[in-house]
C-alpha cells in the first residue's frame, strides 16, 4: 500500500481508504472498462431476441448503464440496510439471460421479461436476510471452491472475447484477433513488472488503452458509428409499456434469482477475502438487499436483474486498489454513459480481442485468490474430497455446456452455472462430513489426507548426539560414516558370523 493511501483511510477498514478525485476515477474508469462488454451483451441478446428495432435495443444499453451506475453507488456507499460497502460493480446479471430470451421465445414479449424480474426481485428482497444467515456455512473448503470456480467459469468468456466475441462474425477465432488479445495480455504482464506502482496498478487500463490504439491503427476498430445517434438521452421510465406478469416467467426467474443470491454472496465473500475485511451474515443481507432492491427498480428503468459482476473482484485481486469509492466512481461513470448515448458508444468501440487478453489475467486473477484460500485449508478430514467433488461438479457445465439439457428447466437454471454448481455441493458436503459429525471416522476415507511422517523409537535408540543424516549415509560427529545394515545383518555381527563393517570418515574410499 503507497504512503498515499495509508494517509486517506478514514477508518480501520481496508476499503475505506480514499484516493485524490484523478486517480478515483481512473481506477473506476478501468473497472467500467474491465465489465462494459458484460453488462450490455444481456441487452444485445435480449433485445435481438424480442425483435426490436437498432433504436430500441440502444435504449436498453443505455438503460443498463444508467440502472447499473445507481446500483453499483448504492453497494459501494451504502445506506442503512442496504449496501455491502464494499469494491462490488453492479450490471445487469449474464446469469438471466437464457430464463428471459426462453421468457419472450414463449410469445410474452420482453414485457412479460420485466414483469418476472420485478416479482422475483421482490421475492429475492424478502428472503435476503434469512439467506445470508447461511454464512456459517461458507467456512475456507467452500469459500476457497467457490472463488477459485468464479475463475474457472469466467475464463471461457475471456477465450471467447480474445477470438472475437461473436462466433457469427468473420474473423472469429483468427490469429490476428488472438493475436491482438495476446498482445494486450503482453502489455498487462510488462506494465504489471515496472517499478512504479502507479503504473503497475493502472496496467489493465493502460493495456486496453495501447491495445485498442494498435487495433485502430491495423484496422480492427471501428469508430464510425461513435458520431450516431443522440448525445444526451434520459432513460424513459416503462418506454416499453407496463410490465405484464406470468406465473410460468415468474418462477423461472424466481429459480433465477436465487442463483444470483448465492453468486452474489460468493462474490461478497470473495472481495472481503482479497480485501481483508470482515464479512459477517449482517454484511450480506446488506448487499443482497441492495442487490434485489436495485433489479426491483430495473424494469421501471427498462432493464433486467442486477447482480455484483465477478470479473471486476479479480481486478481488485490484481491492482490491490480495495476503496469502495474507487468502484463508486466507477459507478457515476456509468450513469453518465448511461446518460450520454455516444460516450457508450466509444467504449462499445474498443475491440472484444483487447478485453479478451486483459481478462484473461483479471479472471485467472481470481481462481488464484481461491486457490489461496483453499491453502488455509486442514486437508486431515473429509475436507480434500469435498474440494475434488465441488470443483469438478463446478466444471462439468464449463466442459459440457449441454450436459443438463435433458433435466428439468429449473434444475437446468440452477446448475448450468459452473459457480452455483460448485457452491451447492460444496456446501451439502461440507454439512455432510463436517457439520454433521455423525458416522465421522478420523482417516477412514480413502480421500483422507495421509498421515504426517512418524520415527519408531526402536527407530531412534541407537542414535546419538550429534549423528545426523548426509547424501543418504548416516554420520557420526566425528565425521565417520555409521553403517546402516538389516535385522538379519545385525544378528549375524552380533554372533560373528559376519564381520563388522570398518569405520570410516565420511567421503573417504571403500576399502
Amino acid at each position: 500500500m503507497s504512503a498515499t493511501q495509508d494517509e486517506s483511510i478514514k477508518g480501520n477498514r481496508p476499503e475505506d481508504i480514499k484516493l485524490p478525485l484523478g486517480k478515483s476515477f481512473a481506477y473506476g474508469l478501468q473497472h467500467v472498462l474491465t465489465m462494459y462488454g458484460g453488462i450490455i451483451a444481456p441487452p444485445l441478446i435480449i433485445g435481438n431476441a424480442a425483435g426490436l428495432a437498432p433504436d430500441e435495443i440502444g435504449l436498453l444499453v443505455a438503460c443498463c448503464l444508467f440502472v447499473g451506475g445507481l446500483a453499483t453507488i448504492l453497494q459501494t456507499v451504502g445506506i442503512p440496510f442496504f449496501g455491502a460497502q464494499l469494491p462490488l460493480v453492479q450490471g445487469t446479471s449474464f446469469a438471466s439471460v437464457a430464463t428471459m430470451v426462453a421468457i419472450v421465445n414463449g410469445g410474452g414479449g420482453i414485457q412479460a421479461v420485466f414483469g418476472a424480474v420485478l416479482v422475483a426481485a421482490l421475492i429475492g428482497f424478502l428472503i435476503a436476510p434469512f439467506f445470508a444467515r447461511i454464512i456459517r456455512f461458507f467456512p475456507p473448503v467452500v469459500t476457497g471452491v467457490v472463488i477459485t470456480m468464479i475463475g474457472i467459469s469466467l475464463t471461457p468468456v475471456a477465450a471467447n472475447w480474445a477470438m472475437g466475441g461473436d462466433a457469427k462474425a468473420e474473423g472469429y477465432g483468427s490469429l490476428a484477433n488472438i493475436g491482438l488479445a495476446a498482445g494486450t495480455l503482453l502489455v498487462v504482464l510488462l506494465l504489471s513488472k515496472v517499478g512504479n506502482a502507479a503504473i503497475s496498478r493502472m496496467s489493465i487500463l493502460l493495456a486496453i488503452v495501447l491495445g485498442t490504439v494498435a487495433a485502430a491503427l491495423l484496422g480492427m476498430a471501428d469508430f464510425s458509428q461513435v458520431g450516431h445517434g443522440a448525445i444526451f438521452a434520459f432513460p424513459q421510465p416503462l418506454a416499453f409499456g407496463m410490465p405484464v406478469f406470468e406465473i410460468g416467467g415468474i418462477i423461472s426467474m424466481t429459480i433465477v434469482v436465487l442463483v444470483i443470491l448465492t453468486e452474489t454472496t460468493a462474490d461478497i465473500l470473495a472481495v472481503g477475502e482479497i480485501a481483508g475485511s470482515k464479512v459477517d451474515s449482517k454484511r450480506i443481507a446488506d448487499g443482497l438487499r441492495a442487490d434485489m432492491a436495485s433489479s426491483a427498480v430495473a424494469p421501471i428503468f427498462n432493464t433486467f436483474t442486477q447482480s455484483a459482476f465477478a470479473q471486476n473482484v479479480g481486478l481488485v485481486a490484481i491492482t490491490g486498489i480495495t476503496s469502495r469509492f474507487v468502484v463508486a466512481a466507477g459507478g457515476g461513470i456509468l450513469v453518465v454513459l448511461g446518460l450520454l448515448p455516444i460516450l457508450g458508444r466509444v467504449v462499445a468501440a474498443i475491440p472484444t480481442p483487447v478485453l479478451g487478453g486483459a481478462g484473461i489475467v483479471l479472471f485467472g486473477t481470481v481462481a488464484a485468490s481461491g486457490i489461496r484460500t483453499l491453502s488455509k485449508v486442514k486437508y486431515d478430514g473429509m475436507n480434500l474430497v469435498i474440494v475434488a467433488a465441488s470443483i469438478a461438479f463446478g466444471c462439468i457445465p464449463i466442459v459440457k455446456p449441454d450436459f443438463y439439457a435433458g433435466f428439468p428447466s429449473w434444475f437446468e437454471t440452477i446448475f448450468h452455472s459452473g459457480i452455483s454448481s460448485a457452491a451447492v455441493m460444496a456446501v451439502l458436503l461440507n454439512l455432510l462430513f463436517n457439520e454433521l459429525k455423525f458416522g465421522n471416522t478420523k482417516n477412514a476415507s480413502v480421500f483422507s489426507a495421509a498421515p504426517p511422517r512418524m520415527v519408531k523409537t526402536e527407530e531412534i535408540c541407537g542414535l546419538l548426539e550429534g549423528d545426523h543424516y548426509v547424501g543418504g549415509k548416516l554420520i557420526d560427529k566425528e565425521g565417520y560414516e555409521i553403517p546402516v545394515v538389516t535385522p538379519d545383518e545385525f544378528e549375524q555381527i552380533q554372533t560373528g558370523a559376519i564381520e563388522m563393517p570398518v569405520p570410516r570418515l565420511a567421503g573417504s574410499p571403500e576399502r
